[in-house]
């Protein structure tokens, strides 16, 4: 039954012309949220230079990349969020990378967010958890976790995706399953399907899209029943393989560098553009800088082409206003191509934009800063594309950019 209504899915799609090859173009639209934004932006040249573009057809761009799909307002890395993020004209689409007990590889942000992401705590499989739902009690919140790696994939389909939350007060596992942040939404969650890596890979195809999966660290001791670390970087490539992906649209990540360097010495055509991930962690403000040119260049010396710092590393505050960082700028000139992560996930940024807005927190005022933090990594550092949870936005600017 499963497999007859992902076929359906595919079949309901809206499609316009041919993609070179790899599938059908989605039909694109903006919705409201971009016109929204730049109503939002204060009088000048961005400004009337975005307001020109209102009337543009929209296009799918591969400098638009749905992060995890559309997961602003659709449950991420479902069949849903990844057609809701070609629909928003995101000519790339991630599947973040994990295994089940049989080591069968399945788009997740983590091979235990399942308690946050399924309702596995609420099903007959709550017993498969590493840790068990134990309620709030005090000063002490409710937790548990679930991984990937304790159940089979013939389990993991038996669950049902929903928006990734969880409500620290609950006493109950019922309860837990709420804590959807205000500004996300459940409306989209009925009938969303998991998904496999491959099952991604064919949908991604259909969508007129490319790919840019990302491995994630294991939570268990690898290897794992054998399955070494290796095997796991081998066996997402070979998925693209089987499914005669041309390596020219796929670019592979890890925040491992190990993973990383085995494509590029093991996998040299989908190497050439593996993605080495890289984000903020304390005291990245008060390193020492003269370093950070060693460092690149160590990187391109063993073959790295493409380095995706968090948007944090990219901004900094310059008399308020928002600017290039010294460190983005000396990675553009080491000849490292960047890809920034992730826009529109922070929720209003009047109240400064939390985590991926740290360095420049004083700086953002209201949501059409996400605009302006766009134009300066796009304009100022150059960035080959950028992650965002609602990809019309990216789409929008690069369309009237011409990027």
């Amino acid at each position: 039954m499963r497999i007859s209504l992902f076929a359906a899915t595919l079949a309901a799609l809206p499609v316009l012309a041919a993609a070179d090859g790899h599938g059908q173009s989605t039909a694109v639209s903006y919705g409201a949220r971009p016109a929204y934004l730049v109503d939002k932006l204060p009088e000048g040249a961005l400004k009337d230079k975005l307001a020109s573009c209102m009337a543009q057809t929209p296009a799918q761009t591969d400098f638009s990349i749905g992060h995890r799909g559309a997961a602003l307002m659709f449950p991420e890395h479902t069949d849903q969020s990844f057609i809701a993020g070609a629909r928003q004209g995101a000519g790339i689409l991630e599947c973040d990378v994990t295994f089940t007990k049989d080591h069968e590889l399945v788009c997740r942000h983590a091979q235990n967010d399942l308690h946050t992401t399924t309702n596995i705590l609420v099903s007959d499989l709550a017993n498969t958890c590493n840790t068990a739902f134990t309620p709030a009690s005090g000063d002490t919140k409710a937790s548990a976790e679930c991984r990937t790696s304790e159940l089979t994939l013939e389990q993991f389909r038996t669950l049902t995706p929903k928006m990734d939350s969880a409500d620290a007060t609950a006493t109950t596992a019922e309860a837990y399953q709420g804590g959807v942040a205000g500004f996300r939404t459940t409306l989209y969650t009925d009938d969303a399907k998991l998904m496999t890596h491959a099952e991604s890979i064919q949908l991604i195809k259909s969508l007129g899209a490319k790919f840019t999966p990302e491995l994630k660290s294991p939570s268990v001791e690898m290897p794992h029943d054998g399955f070494s670390q290796a095997d796991y970087a081998q066996k997402m490539i070979d998925e693209y393989k089987a499914a005669d992906i041309p390596a020219s649209d796929v670019w592979p990540q890890s925040f491992n560098l190990e993973d990383v360097l085995y494509w590029v010495n093991n996998e040299p055509e989908f190497g050439k553009q593996a993605v080495f991930l890289v984000e903020w962690s304390e005291g990245f403000d008060e390193q020492d800088k003269a370093t950070w040119n060693e460092d690149f260049a160590d990187l391109k010396a063993q073959g790295v082409q493409y380095l995706a710092p968090s948007l944090n590393m990219l901004l900094t505050d310059d008399n308020g206003a928002l600017a290039a960082s010294a460190y983005a700028l000396a990675a553009k000139e080491a000849g490292l191509k960047l890809i920034a992560w992730t826009l529109e996930r922070s929720g209003p940024l009047a109240t400064g934009g939390g985590w991926y807005f740290q360095s420049v927190g004083d700086v953002v005022k209201n949501d059409s800063d996400y605009l302006v933090a766009l134009d300066v990594i796009a304009q100022d550092v150059g960035v080959e594309g950028v992650f965002s949870d609602w990809p019309a936005t990216v789409t929008y600017y690069a369309n009237c950019m011409g990027l």
